[in-house]
């Protein structure tokens, strides 16, 4: 009995020492709050790789057959097949719900095909679930932008900035909607 014990202590430890050492450590894999502070400094050189480290976690959905249906999405939206994209996507966000991602990528499909309402019901969606994808903020600005709401639009920029700093053209477009808008602060 004794002996059993200790073979069952034994296996036990290295079940433990293997789940151990095959989790990611915070070195390795910096948790998405990290990511965005480190994000967020305005004088980081290396912002693609953090914003890429963002994106990609974004994209895990922690199902294969809804990675699948992010890939097909996507993959369609790259062909500029729009109508096959929202479908993929769809039925991306009908399986999972609670990932923001699937959301995201079907407000862009809509937007894409010029389905304003249902990308910026996604959106919506999108944010509830990730305050601060910046991706889904910046399509939020544009679609303002593009209906006529500068001030709105200009809102929504200056919270992009906040979080992405480095995001191309962000300064300029800020920069000309406070000329249009008078400079309004808000």
């Amino acid at each position: 009995m004794d002996r059993r014990m200790r073979f069952l202590n034994s296996i036990v430890a290295a079940i433990v020492a293997i789940v151990m050492n095959s989790m990611p450590s915070a070195a390795q894999s910096p948790t998405l709050d990290e990511l965005y502070a480190e994000l967020a400094d305005p004088v980081l050189e290396s912002w693609e790789q953090v914003e890429q480290k963002i994106w990609s976690e974004w994209s895990k959905s922690g199902s294969p057959a809804m990675d699948l249906l992010l890939d097909r999405g996507r993959k369609a939206m790259e062909e500029g097949d729009w109508t096959a994209a929202i479908e993929h996507l769809t039925a991306l966000t009908d399986h999972a719900p609670d990932f923001a991602e699937g959301w995201n990528a079907r407000a862009t499909a809509y937007y894409q095909a010029g389905k304003y309402g249902p990308s910026l019901s996604d959106i919506r969606k999108t944010l509830a679930l990730n305050p601060r994808h910046f991706g889904a903020i910046s399509g939020l600005a544009l679609i303002l932008e593009e209906l006529g709401f500068p001030k709105d639009a200009l809102k929504a920029y200056r919270e992009v900035l906040a979080i992405h700093p480095h995001r191309p053209n962000l300064k300029e477009t800020i920069e000309r909607l406070e000329k249009e808008v008078g400079g309004t602060a808000l």
